[in-house]
C-alpha cells in the first residue's frame, strides 16, 4: 500500500472516533435544552468561523466562479441535509441507534456509484446490500412503539437514515470537484453556504432558547461537537476522500458505531441488547461484503492484463 493510502486511511480513522463519539456528546445536548435546530446552527456557523480562521494560515487558492456555484449543490447533500436530518434523528431516537444508521452509507454510495460511476453491481455486492438492509430493517422494527430514549425510535432511526443517503450522494456525485481544492478551501465555503442557508430555519429557536440556563457541561458537549466532531473531522475525512475511492471512505463509518455504543452505555444514556447486536452484526457484514467487492477501475485493470497475458 503507497503511503498516501496510509494516510488516508489514518485520516478517515480518526474522523470516525470522532464521530462516534459525537453521538453520545451531541445527545448530552439535546437531552438539556439545547434544540436540534439550536445545534445544527451553531455547528455549521462556528465551524464556518473556524474554517475562515484556518484559511489564514493555509495556501491561497482561487475557486472558480463555475465551482463556487457546484459547491453549494455540494453543500446542501454533505451538509445541510446530512448534518441536519441526523440531529434531528439523533434528537428522537439512541446515540446507539444513529450511530448504527451510519453504517449503511457504504451500501447506499456504492448504488449511487453503480448508477453514476458506472461501477459494476457484482452477486457479492447483491449479497451485501441484502444483509444490510435485514440489519437495518431489524434494527428499525425493534423500535416500533418505543418512546424510551435510551431505546430509539423509528422516525428518529430514518431520519439518521435519510441523513447518510444525502452524504452517499455527496460522497459520489462530487468527488472529482473535492479533489480539486485544498481541505480548508472546501470546509470554509460549505460551511459558509450551509450557515446561510439555515439561518431561515434556525432563527425563531435561536430567538426563543433561553441560554442564560444551560449548564456549562452542555456547553462544552457543544464545543467538542464543532470543533472535534465537525472541524478536525472534516478536515480528516477530505484527505481521505482525496485518496480512496467513495465505497472505501463510507466503510469506515463502521468505527463509529462500536466508539459510540461503549461510551453511551458506560454513561448511561443508552442500551444495547441482543437484538441491537443482531443488526450490528448484519449491517457489519453488508458493510464488509460490499467494501471487499472489486470497483470498476480494478476489474478494468485486472481484464488488461489478461489481455496482455
Amino acid at each position: 500500500m503507497k503511503l498516501q493510502n496510509y494516510k488516508g486511511h489514518l485520516a478517515l480513522l480518526g474522523a470516525a472516533i470522532m464521530w462516534g463519539l459525537m453521538c453520545p456528546m451531541g445527545k448530552e445536548a439535546l437531552k438539556n435544552g439545547i434544540s436540534g435546530v439550536d445545534l445544527v446552527e451553531f455547528r455549521m456557523t462556528s465551524a464556518a468561523i473556524c474554517f475562515w480562521i484556518a484559511s489564514i494560515f493555509a495556501p491561497k487558492e482561487h475557486v472558480k466562479p463555475h465551482d463556487l456555484l457546484m459547491l453549494f449543490f455540494a453543500t446542501l447533500l454533505g451538509v445541510v441535509f446530512n448534518q441536519g436530518l441526523f440531529t434531528f434523528g439523533l434528537a428522537l431516537t439512541s446515540p446507539v441507534d444513529a450511530a448504527i444508521m451510519t453504517t449503511l452509507t457504504p451500501i447506499v454510495t456504492m448504488i449511487i456509484a453503480a448508477i453514476y460511476l458506472k461501477e459494476p453491481i457484482t452477486g457479492k455486492k447483491v449479497f451485501g446490500i441484502f444483509l444490510g438492509s435485514i440489519g437495518a430493517l431489524t434494527l428499525i422494527l425493534s423500535n416500533q412503539g418505543a418512546s424510551d430514549g435510551k431505546v430509539g425510535s423509528v422516525p428518529g432511526d430514518l431520519l439518521c437514515l435519510a441523513g447518510q443517503i444525502s452524504y452517499a450522494f455527496y460522497l459520489t456525485i462530487f468527488k472529482g470537484l473535492i479533489a480539486k481544492y485544498n481541505v480548508v478551501t472546501l470546509m470554509k465555503w460549505m460551511f459558509t453556504y450551509s450557515a446561510i442557508v439555515f439561518i431561515p430555519f434556525s432563527y425563531h429557536a435561536l430567538s426563543v432558547t433561553d441560554f442564560s440556563v444551560i449548564p456549562p457541561f452542555v456547553w462544552g458537549c457543544v464545543a467538542y461537537v464543532i470543533v472535534g466532531g465537525t472541524f478536525f473531522a472534516y478536515l480528516l475525512v477530505i484527505v481521505g476522500q482525496k485518496t480512496l475511492r467513495p465505497t472505501v471512505v463510507s466503510m469506515y463509518n463502521y468505527v463509529q458505531p462500536i466508539v459510540s455504543t461503549i461510551v453511551s452505555v458506560l454513561i448511561g444514556i443508552s442500551v444495547f441488547g441482543i437484538v441491537k447486536g443482531i443488526a450490528v452484526v448484519l449491517v457489519f457484514a453488508g458493510v464488509y461484503v460490499v467494501t471487499q467487492s472489486k470497483s470498476r477501475t480494478e476489474m478494468l485493470a485486472e481484464h488488461a492484463a489478461r489481455e496482455r497475458d
